[in-house]
Parts: structure tokens; C-alpha cells; sequence
């Protein structure tokens, strides 16, 4: 199956940012392009706006200037929907409301010709139910451009239950042909990214509803440890409270209030008390030239051990063996027991695991990190009967290493570990339920969202078990279902493992 010809149309349904940015994206890779809008006024506006970044694109000598005019002349507005006869390829970008989505193709339905690919860039709503009552619902699809379309790379080309396969092939061909990145997805609540992403902020809006840590230390966290381009907090406030909340809620409700996607009373509070983000002035942060920005709690100066024993195999956490060595400090090594770093105090150092600190005499847990040689920061944490000099210890040890170090609650997981075991779990059953390829979400979600890595190769690097086990025990500390381990994550758990005798 082979892309749209360049040579025929596209039209776009809705004059908005979004309208305006896949209408620009279609006719810089040749097409002519047609905007049309139910405000006669915004279509032309919408084409006016997107002739004007054509002309500011050659003006810095980003496209040739005989490029740019010919660009310009082959786009247009349209003053009804029949002027979109001739179109190849029909993209609607208009308010998110089923009744007035179905209407619209409805009517599309009647005027473009039946080879004509009949497209939605809907975010959360169901492919599935916008083809109801189409003539020719194998036609239609998603394709979800992400916001600003020119600039970001990702579309989710998304079949739905009657999306026949060889429309969704020639979408994904005429998008790839485009200069996009396109990844296939099946109609799922959320697609990939929307629902991937979720345990992202979810986790982390659930350690600071358990007063495990504030915004501005758990954000620093996940960059500085994690790898994340931008903390949650910061994000959600970039994005508007009620925008994720209200994609949260969605997700939650069309997998019929599954635990897994429960959403956050405090972020519920924040959109009920106006504080919106940025939008705002206030969101999780205050903005604004009078605002002061928080700053992460940073434990102070501490002395490190001389030397420390690791005891067993520290699995995702190897590298600090050498990295201790490196910064003088004296490691003897055994393979028996563990995985801890036992200090000279006679108290543990132990990764993340789910448990808690308090279940130990005195222990205290460090966060995963992306690449411990990268880290600029390290969560610890320790529980009620960790003595003052172990605590002591293990940060002087990361302080050592040149980390900063964030002392946190006593939270099953901490931050980064149980954001990405989470991340994982929901990878692991997509990919089971025939939603989309691991490479698929991986791609998904690096692009989509900027993730440093996707999902599937966080498993790859972290283990078979690791993501399975800690999901494990912070479910057995957490009940309910939201952390229980999926079928998919357990069965990965044995998958190139050794097998055990029939019982």
C-alpha cells in the first residue's frame, strides 16, 4: 500500500493551532491543502496564519524562497464542506465532542469520493464510536498529531474496530512520507502516549498526597536521578491542571475506574480551587514576576565512610561499586547475600525495592537512577528506627560521589523506581492486548513525551524481575489493585528464564 499521492489534496476540518499546524505540515510535503472551518472567518484567518510561518521560514533561509511561494499558492480556504470533493485525505481537528465529530464526517462522508481516507486527530476520545454510523467506517481512523504539529515528530496512526487495515497502511505511509515519526496503535483509551504516561504523574502526585516529598524535590528527583526532561509538577502546570487532570479522568473512566488510573484528589483540589498552571498565575507553583521558585529539599554536608562492603549483586545499581572506588572510598566485595551496601555503622544501604525502611532495623533505601555516573541527585530515604549515623553515612557516601542528596519520607518505591516499575507494568500489558509493538511505545513515548528511554528498554536494562518484584511488594504494602503486577509484567518475569518442572 502506498502513500497519498503528492499531487493530490488534503483538507483539514478546524482552523484552530492545531488545524493550522497539520494544514502546514501537509502542504510543505507538497499537497495542496484546503482549511476548512464552520467560521468562514477562522479558515481564512487559519490559512493567512499559516502562509505567514511559510514566509518566515524563507525570510531566515529555513525553505528555499521558490518553495515558500509555490507552498503559498496551494493552499486555501474553503466556504463549504462540499468544496472538499476532491480530497484525498480529510484530517478533522475540532472541538472534542462526539455528537459534533459524528455529524461532521457524516456529512464528509457524503461529499468526498470513496477511496477518499476519512481521519480524526482526536486525543481521548474512541476511534471506534466516531466511525458509528458511517457507511464506510474502513476508512476511518486517528491520526493524533501532537501540539506544535510542525515542530514535534510523533503521530499515532490509530485503527479503529472497523479500520481496515490497508487504510491505516496508507495513512502511516503518507504520514512517514511526511517527515513524521508514525507508530501504530489500536483504539484504546489514551492510544499510547495518554495512557502510558499516566503512572508519570500519577506516582508522583501520590508520594506527596503520602507527604513523602514536595513538589520542587520530587520534580528534581525524576530529572536529576531519573532523566526526565521536566518534573511533573512542572509539567502539569505547563500543560494546565484541568487539561491532564481531564485526560486522567478519561482514562480512568473508559477502563472503567481501574485502579490503575485512580487520578489525584490533590490535583482534583488544584483545578477546583482555580489554580490551573501557568494559565493561572498558580498551579503547583506560583508565576509570575513577584513568584519565588522552590527549591528541592538538599540534605547539608555530611562526612563519607572511609570504606563500605557490597554485599552481593547490586543489579541496576553495579556501577556504584566502581564509582565508590573511583572517589576513594575502600570497597571489599562478596557475592554471598545482600543486595546492600553495608556502611561502616553497621546500617544498610539498599536499593528501592517496594519494602519500606521501617520493616528493618536500620536501613535506608536509595532511588533508581537513569545512569548513576550522570546523577546530579539521589533520593534516600529511612524509616523511624534508622539510627542518625547510618542516615549520616549514606549521604555523605552520595555527596561523595558529587551528588546532591534529597532525603525523603519513608515511601514503599520511593520516586523514580515505582514511577518506571509502573511505566513498565502498563508497557507490558499494552503490548499483550494487541495495543501496539514494545518498539512502538518505546518510540511513542521518547518522542511524544521526551522520556530518555521508553518502557520497554527500561525492562531490558533493569532486568526480567525487577520491575515484577517491586510492583509485588508494593502491592502487598499498598492493596488495592493499583500496584498489583499484570499477567503480561509476570509472564515477562519467566520469559527466557529457566523453566521449572511441571507440578
Amino acid at each position: 500500500m502506498t502513500a497519498i499521492e503528492r499531487s493530490r489534496t488534503v483538507a483539514v476540518v478546524g482552523a484552530g493551532t492545531m488545524g493550522q499546524g497539520i494544514a502546514q505540515v501537509a502542504l510543505l510535503a507538497g499537497h495542496r491543502v484546503v482549511i476548512y472551518d464552520i467560521n468562514a472567518a477562522l479558515a481564512a484567518d487559519g490559512v493567512g496564519f499559516v502562509q505567514d510561518r511559510v514566509e518566515r521560514m524563507a525570510a531566515k533561509g529555513r525553505l528555499d524562497r521558490a518553495e515558500a511561494e509555490d507552498a503559498i499558492d496551494r493552499i486555501g480556504a474553503a466556504g463549504d464542506l462540499a468544496d472538499l470533493a476532491g480530497a484525498s485525505l480529510v484530517i478533522e481537528a475540532v472541538v472534542e465532542n462526539v455528537t459534533v465529530k459524528q455529524a461532521l464526517f457524516a456529512a464528509l462522508e457524503e461529499v468526498v469520493e470513496p477511496d477518499a481516507l476519512l481521519a480524526t486527530n482526536t486525543s481521548s476520545l474512541s476511534v471506534t464510536e466516531l466511525a458509528a454510523g458511517l457507511a464506510h467506517p474502513g476508512r476511518f481512523l486517528g491520526l493524533h498529531f501532537f501540539n506544535p504539529a510542525p515542530l514535534l515528530p510523533l503521530v499515532e496512526v490509530v485503527s479503529g474496530s472497523a479500520t481496515d487495515p490497508a487504510a491505516a497502511e496508507r495513512a502511516y505511509r503518507t504520514v512517514l512520507g511526511w517527515g513524521k515519526t508514525p507508530v501504530r496503535c489500536s483504539d484504546t483509551p489514551g492510544f499510547i502516549v495518554n495512557r502510558i504516561a499516566r503512572p508519570f504523574y500519577a506516582e508522583a502526585f501520590a508520594v506527596y498526597e503520602e507527604q513523602g516529598a514536595d513538589p520542587a524535590t520530587i520534580d528534581a528527583v525524576l530529572r536529576e536521578s531519573g532523566g526526565f526532561k521536566m518534573g511533573p509538577f512542572q509539567l502539569t502546570d505547563l500543560i494546565g491542571q484541568d487539561v491532564n487532570e481531564a485526560v486522567t479522568r478519561s482514562v480512568w473512566e473508559s477502563f472503567f475506574r481501574s485502579p490503575k488510573f485512580t487520578p489525584s484528589l490533590a490535583q482534583r483540589r488544584l483545578v477546583q480551587s482555580g489554580r490551573l498552571g501557568r494559565k493561572s498565575g498558580h498551579g503547583w507553583y506560583p508565576y509570575g514576576p513577584q513568584a519565588v521558585a522552590a527549591q528541592p529539599h538538599t540534605a547539608g554536608p555530611e562526612e563519607a565512610p572511609a570504606k563500605v562492603t557490597v554485599v552481593g549483586d547490586l543489579g541496576p545499581a553495579a556501577d556504584l561499586a566502581d564509582l565508590l572506588e573511583e572517589a576513594g572510598i575502600a570497597v571489599t566485595a562478596t557475592e554471598h547475600g545482600g543486595p546492600y551496601i553495608q556502611l561502616p555503622g553497621e546500617g544498610q544501604l539498599v536499593l528501592a525495592d517496594g519494602k519500606t525502611s521501617v520493616e528493618f532495623t536500620d536501613v535506608v533505601y536509595f532511588d533508581l537512577a537513569l545512569d548513576y555516573r550522570g546523577a546530579t541527585r539521589i533520593a534516600l530515604s529511612a524509616g523511624e528506627d534508622t539510627s542518625e549515623r547510618t542516615l549520616a553515612e549514606a549521604i555523605g557516601l552520595f555527596q561523595k560521589l558529587g551528588k546532591q542528596v534529597s532525603v525523603i519520607g519513608d515511601v514503599p518505591g520511593m520516586i523514580v523506581a515505582r514511577t518506571v516499575a509502573m511505566l513498565i507494568d502498563l508497557t507490558a500489558d499494552a503490548v499483550a492486548r494487541g495495543v501496539a509493538t514494545a518498539e512502538d511505545i518505546d518510540t511513542a513515548m521518547r518522542l511524544g513525551v521526551n522520556y530518555p528511554v521508553g518502557p520497554a528498554e527500561w525492562h531490558d536494562r533493569l532486568g526480567r524481575d525487577w520491575a515484577y518484584d517491586l510492583l509485588h511488594h508494593l502491592d502487598e504494602r499498598c492493596p488495592g489493585g493499583r500496584y498489583a503486577p499484570s499477567l503480561a509484567l509476570f509472564k515477562l518475569g519467566y520469559a527466557g528464564g529457566d523453566e521449572e518442572g511441571a507440578q
